[in-house]
């Protein structure tokens, strides 16, 4: 996980610095763009844990 956001960081910190580059991080929007990232990874997450559950549970039953 921390790899992750570590190399999520470091792209953010050089498409900031590249010249003629988007200005999301002057702005603050990179911080929205960062938060839907990490909400779509962690409802994935979510998910696939609850799949988990129930998988579980229906090999069980058998």
């Amino acid at each position: 996980m921390n790899l992750i956001l570590a190399n999520l960081l470091l792209l953010l910190q050089t498409s900031a610095d590249a010249p003629g580059g988007f200005d999301m991080y002057a702005s603050g929007k990179i911080y929205v763009v960062v938060a839907v990232i990490v909400l779509i990874f962690f409802g994935i997450v979510a998910y696939l844990f609850l799949l988990e559950r129930r998988l579980k549970r229906l090999e069980r039953e058998q």
